[in-house]
């Protein structure tokens, strides 16, 4: 994207000042939360296609509930094979403006289909699964939790990052790897995949509970919330409100 890294322990500590600052919108009721974005753009004045010079750093946030309708029951996601969200060598893997404003018309698609979201397969193959639009995508078959392989073309999410370590915390066999759509739709026919789950900042943990692929729907754990996306949102959740011990530090008290 060419623009310059910004310092994490500075971006940390304005986090930290902003949050205390705003702390009055902090949602006090279980289930919500402050959502925090930050952000970075281009503020050069000039009119050409090159890198800016100059940026402007910022921080907003909004008190927010569940992030879909459907709140922690199972959604409805839609498989594309005419539109590609990213492609090897692109931006996929970074948040940038481009990658929603690529996912928009097929958004359109499947939500007049009555779906919530789109599941994007790669760009040269469209065969193998990447990420819902709005969150990293895991699925649990028999043995073995797995979740698409970092190649480039998705992102590294940190509730994504967050689930893998958890999940080998708790002592189950989590795989990073390449999983096609075929395998997807033979473990839903033969019952070896069992569940089915988004992760993602606002959405913490999301079961699926349908995919639309080639015509047809397909459910997945009779379409209800599994066992194993009701652990990690649990644990995950706990951690955030302090109800469970956080064994790998990933929370911050904050006083003022």
């Amino acid at each position: 994207m060419c623009i310059p890294k910004l310092d994490p322990d500075f971006v940390l500590k304005a986090i930290k000042t902003f949050v205390l600052v705003e702390k009055d919108w902090i949602p006090r009721k279980k289930g919500a939360a402050l959502y925090i974005r930050p952000f970075i753009f281009g503020t050069e004045g000039s009119l050409g296609v090159k890198p800016s010079h100059e940026y402007l750093f910022m921080i907003i946030a909004c008190p927010v509930g569940a992030y879909y309708e459907e709140g922690f029951n199972p959604i409805k996601i839609y498989v594309t094979e005419d539109y590609v969200r990213a492609f090897p060598g692109g931006t996929g893997d970074v948040k940038a403006g481009g990658n929603y404003a690529a996912s928009l018309k097929a958004l359109e698609v499947a939500k007049k289909l009555g779906y919530t979201q789109i599941l994007w397969l790669d760009g040269l193959y469209r065969r193998y699964v990447e990420e819902v639009g709005t969150m990293n995508i895991f699925f649990y078959f028999e043995d073995e939790l797995v979740t698409p392989e970092l190649t480039g073309t998705i992102l590294p999410g940190i509730t994504r990052d967050s689930v893998i370590k958890l999940g080998r915390w708790l002592g189950m066999n989590v795989v990073e790897r390449r999983i096609s759509i075929d395998e997807v739709i033979d473990g839903i026919r033969s019952g070896r995949l069992k569940e089915c789950f988004g992760s993602g900042t606002a959405a913490v943990i999301s079961p699926v509970g349908y995919i639309y692929f080639r015509g047809k729907e397909y459910v997945i754990n009779d379409g209800k919330t599994g066992e194993i996306a009701r652990k990690f949102f649990d644990y995950l959740t706990g951690i955030q409100y302090g109800e469970i011990e956080d064994p790998f530090g990933w929370t911050i008290t904050l006083n003022d």
